[in-house]
């Protein structure tokens, strides 16, 4: 199976999730038991193997007692980021 590119959205929304969990002190368990989501699909979530639903999006943001439009705010960040580095490398 092919790895997701860092700068794949994926990715950045997965990066967004973990961040937003470990700062929550919790597991993936405990963020899939407050979604109503199965703990594997957390992980690949985290790792942006899965072209997650908004429905699952939405559940995960309020698991994590944030908003949605937060939780992509941090994912949108990491994209900015990875393209700033990148427009300051060329």
């Amino acid at each position: 199976m092919k790895r997701p590119h860092k700068e794949d959205t994926r990715v950045a929304f997965g990066l967004a999730v973990r961040r937003l969990r470990v700062k929550n002190a919790l597991s993936q368990e405990k963020l899939a038991e407050l979604a109503g989501i199965h703990r594997t699909y957390i992980g690949d979530v985290e790792r942006g193997t899965r072209n997650i639903a908004l429905i699952n999006m939405t559940r995960i943001a309020k698991a994590l007692g944030t908003s949605l439009s937060r939780l992509i705010a941090e994912m949108e960040d990491d994209l900015d980021g990875g393209n700033q580095r990148k427009s300051q490398m060329c």
